[in-house]
């Protein structure tokens, strides 16, 4: 079975983690010039250095169907600079999940594959897509909704050690990051990661720099651009998080539904074989 997911950064790439270790065929999707911050998880980091490997599973640069075909053969995800996910036209997944995580539908429709799968704020089962995956931190992370649309974004980052939007490092202003820090490094409240035209991006919390944006990235004021952890586990910046595999298992477990999977392995009786 084939699934094809827009978006490539950090979460996106733990929910093709579960699904590749399920065995289906992923192939993914992102911007040209990726903004992933969790780069060392990020299989969207093939477009920039023509592969990538995530916790043993390899992600390679693909152009054409025939890139595609070749990585998928070779056990691979090929990833494509292809941001409106225009290769759904001839790919013909089985399954699209949308997981930009923009916060709303970048043109994702109900009819681009036999099920299509919304992650996140921005989707209505029924109307966007054939169900919803929870992104939200708590109790309903990671759940299928079935009726409606997932929580409404808050704009404020979920509690990891204490600790919610201070853990976002953000742009001091418009222009060209330069990255001063790399990702793994310890830091401390004061800890300058990067600058904007001169102006610090300065650590408010101890902890480690889970994710930053490559130095030479542009962005905005605002913008976030790094990831501190106060639990400070360096390993932990090269596996997917805790919430990327929750929210990857809510959507293995809607493909699965959705596609009728589930239905026939619960009509099986077992007993006796």
């Amino acid at each position: 079975m084939l699934v094809l997911i827009r978006g490539a950064g950090d979460l996106a790439s733990g929910i093709a983690l579960r699904l590749f270790h399920a065995g289906f065929s992923v192939v993914m999707t992102d911007l040209p010039q990726p903004t992933a911050i969790r780069r060392t998880v990020s299989f969207s980091q093939a477009l920039r250095f023509g592969k990538t490997t995530v916790e043993h599973v390899t992600a390679v640069r693909a152009q054409t169907k025939e890139d595609v075909q070749a990585a998928l053969e070779a056990g691979r995800i090929p990833v494509l600079a292809d941001p409106e996910a225009a290769c759904a036209r001839w790919l013909r997944p089985d399954a699209l999940v949308d997981a930009i995580l923009a916060k709303r539908n970048l043109g994702t429709a109900i009819t681009d594959a036999p099920v299509v799968i919304g992650v996140g704020p921005g989707f209505t089962v029924g109307i966007d897509c054939h169900a919803v995956v929870e992104t939200m931190r708590g109790h309903t992370l990671g759940r299928v909704i079935r009726e409606g649309s997932a929580l409404p974004n808050t704009n404020i980052p979920g509690l990891i050690g204490g600790f919610a939007g201070e853990r976002v490092l953000r742009a001091p202003d418009d222009g060209i990051f330069r990255q001063k820090l790399e990702i793994g490094a310890m830091v401390a409240p004061g800890d300058v990661a990067g600058t904007v035209n001169e102006k610090p991006m300065v650590c408010t919390i101890a902890g480690v720099l889970r994710g930053i944006l490559p130095d030479g990235t542009p962005v905005y004021k605002g913008m976030k651009s790094g990831d501190v952890d106060p639990r400070a586990d360096e390993a932990a910046c090269h596996t997917a998080s805790d919430k990327a595999i929750a929210i990857g298992g809510g959507v293995l477990q809607a493909i699965l539904e959705y596609t009728g999977v589930l239905r026939g392995v619960r009509g099986q009786n077992t007993l006796g074989r």
